[in-house]
């Protein structure tokens, strides 16, 4: 009988450029076996999986480490610092560095490979995208330039598999570089070693090394790199994929059509986002409306069914139903990203945006925030400025969303009857445009505001590479909506859960006296014949709505509203929207039993209706436009605190956007309403 196989684990760091195809090579690697959190005291994403092999009757489980892509190791943000971090600090060593670079750019990430090379720790440098430089005819001497960089040099193409189980025998057996790259004659290096002056970058309290210690040694590595370049890589003097990239990058990156490409695209982009994903999440919607009338006509009352039916399926269907939007806005990124479109998004952008503390990256989350905050505020990961992702997160809220939709319909039904400005301009059109422009209007002046309060030690430098243009692989595209969408669900889903269920419980119950009576009718009329007392059972579940827990609140916060023209019927549906805007107009509704078919019909009669106590129309053009400023820039989302919460690692930033969207909100809702009254 044969001896039990051993197992040994090893630790590997995955290290590369970005663009250099380490993602591709993560998924190729560990396929489905991922998790993601976050590295200590850092909101960067740690990407962690695992793999295994069999060699030589020895299995091997292998802990890979998807570390920040950077372009050297002397860290400028810091998601390069964590990357720096992870291979110098003692409880961070990995067993093997595995350098991933691009074949067909061999040189430029070469850089990186000869500075982690350097630090004499078991290494493989793998030279991913074979494939590429395969179809531009370049050609490897692999034995040479192994010899030459004094470690084993393998070729992967990651995007269809290939030279994966070779990766994994030279992961077994990688050995320290046998080859040293820096320069041991510079001055400041003659009284310490290489990686005590790494460390010095990361140590705050050291003195810090010169800039040109820095630009000296790249030169150096470059006389080196040159050389093995040209020794080991041969390669005819016109490749076509750079050509043809060349070609298309003088029409995607013009400097008139590179914009109205990029805003034709932004714009398929959030129509894409907002129409593809509206019939599945009305599906979800319905799927739960039907699962909750159905439970509630089978089970028996009581608080577990209530709680059920009215606490935790709400909340299921408040996570789920966003699903859609994010696995599509996270699919549209990608294929974006994989094509190489990207980065000439960010280049022909970072110009505009800087001036207000932006870059090119916050492009897209800020476009597709139109469609949901939600996935917008995830996407900003691809921001790798600390300062700057924190900027767009707190304004991307200010954008107005799908979710604002039902609110401005409804109330700019009410304010403007059907007709036309200068004959063929539509009055809500034009309204609805106004609110959607006023959020793009905060949202740039907040960025501008932040950019001179939020003070950052990292550098701020938009350096993006060019890559070719490629095929979208299905396969990364299909793992990277999977990882989004199961981020979001066990991270913001847990939050958005727990407050539904607040909601309920505050809505659903009370302590006064009449509270208690209204419940007791409601629930003698329910067992007899609920049928024939429909529209008394209605107007039962409206007062006990105002005598429930929120519906006190809505009384002890009219003193506080009153000044923006809000009532206490209000002040119910601004607390109960918190889980959700458009449930703004669901709550307008029970308080106001509007029937018909065409439900938002039905409120918007009603509220023309509606008066004041002197007789006077209530809702008037200072009260509606109050209310829709409200909407506008005040944080009624649940599900945005949860994400920014998850992103940001910290509710001191959740406060902060809310104390001050929350003042925006009133500070505009109360100008509008003193100066049209």
């Amino acid at each position: 009988m044969s001896p039990k196989p051993e197992h040994t684990l090893l630790k590997v760091a995955l290290l590369g450029n970005p663009n250099s195809g380490k993602s591709s090579l993560f998924n190729a690697l560990t396929g489905l076996h991922q998790k993601t959190g976050n590295y200590s005291g850092v909101t960067v994403d740690r990407y962690e999986g695992f793999a295994s092999a069999e060699r030589d009757d020895k299995k091997y489980r292998f802990q890979i480490v998807d570390l920040p892509g950077l372009y050297s190791l002397y860290p400028k943000s810091a998601d390069e610092e964590v990357a720096c971090r992870a291979l110098l600090e003692q409880k961070e060593n990995p067993d093997v560095v595995v350098i991933v670079a691009d074949a067909a750019n061999l040189k430029r990430n070469l850089l990186l490979a000869t500075q982690v090379l350097d630090l004499q720790l078991p290494t493989v440098l793998v030279l991913n995208m074979i494939d590429e430089a395969q179809n531009q005819n370049i050609v490897f001497d692999l034995k040479g330039l192994s010899e030459g960089v004094g470690v084993e040099v393998v070729t992967v193409d990651s995007r269809n598999k290939i030279g994966i189980d070779d990766l994994k025998t030279a992961i077994i057996r990688a050995q320290p570089s046998k080859s040293v790259f820096y320069d041991i004659k510079h001055p400041l290096l003659q009284n310490e070693t290489y990686l005590q002056y790494l460390a010095s970058c990361l140590n705050p309290s050291r003195a810090q090394p010169t800039q040109k210690f820095e630009e000296s040694d790249k030169l150096y590595r470059f006389r080196i790199i040159n050389y093995l370049v040209s020794k080991y890589v041969s390669s005819p003097e016109v490749l076509s994929a750079k050509r043809r990239s060349a070609l298309l990058d003088k029409i995607f990156t013009h400097k008139l059509f590179g914009y109205v490409i990029l805003l034709a695209l932004l714009l398929l982009v959030f129509q894409l986002v907002f129409y593809v994903s509206e019939a599945p999440m009305n599906w979800i919607e319905s799927f739960f409306l039907n699962l909750a009338s159905a439970l509630n006509s089978r089970l028996p009352s009581g608080v577990f069914s209530e709680l059920l039916i009215n606490g935790i399926i709400p909340g299921l269907s408040g996570v789920l139903m966003f699903i859609p939007q994010i696995a599509f806005l996270f699919l549209i990124i990608g294929v974006l990203e994989d094509t190489g479109y990207m980065a000439r998004a960010g280049f022909i952008m970072d110009r505009v945006m800087r001036p207000f503390g932006l870059n090119g990256r916050s492009v897209i989350p800020l476009i597709s925030g139109t469609a949901c905050a939600v996935p917008s505020i995830m996407a900003t990961r691809a921001i790798s400025n600390t300062r700057e992702r924190l900027i767009t997160i707190f304004i991307l809220p200010l954008i107005s969303c799908s979710a604002r939709l039902p609110v401005y319909t409804l109330l700019l039904a009410t304010l403007y009857p059907e007709q036309s400005v200068l004959g063929f301009f539509n009055s809500r059109g034009l309204a609805l445009f106004v609110l959607y422009m006023l959020g793009f209007v905060a949202s740039f002046a907040t960025a501008y505001v932040l950019k001179k309060l939020v003070k950052s030690r990292e550098s701020s430098f938009f350096i993006m590479e060019m890559p070719v243009y490629r095929r979208p692989q299905l396969r990364n595209l299909g793992l990277l909506m999977y990882n989004k969408v199961k981020v979001f669900v066990q991270e913001a889903g847990k939050i958005i859960l727990a407050i539904s269920i607040l909601l309920w419980f505050l809505s659903s119950h009370g302590h006064s006296q009449e509270f208690r009576r209204l419940k007791e009718k409601e629930l003698s009329l329910q067992t007899t014949s609920p049928e024939t007392h429909r529209e008394e059972l209605q107007s039962i579940q409206t007062q006990k709505l105002e005598q429930s827990y929120i519906g006190q609140l809505g009384h002890i916060i009219e003193p506080v509203i009153k000044p923006l023209g809000f009532d206490w019927k209000i002040g119910i549906a601004l607390l109960t929207s918190f889980a959700a805007r458009e449930v703004f107009v669901g709550t307008m509704a029970a308080i106001y039993q509007s029937g018909g078919d065409d439900n938002n019909e039905g409120i918007r009669q009603k509220l023309l209706q509606e008066t004041t106590p002197d007789g006077a129309k209530r809702y008037t053009a200072a009260v509606c436009w109050s209310l829709l400023l409200f909407y506008a820039f005040a944080l009624q989302c649940m599900s945005t605190i949860a994400v920014v919460k998850r992103e940001t690692k910290s509710w001191f930033w959740v406060s902060v956007q809310l104390v001050f969207m929350s003042v925006l909100a009133y500070g505009s809702s109360f100008a509008a309403y003193q100066i049209l009254s």
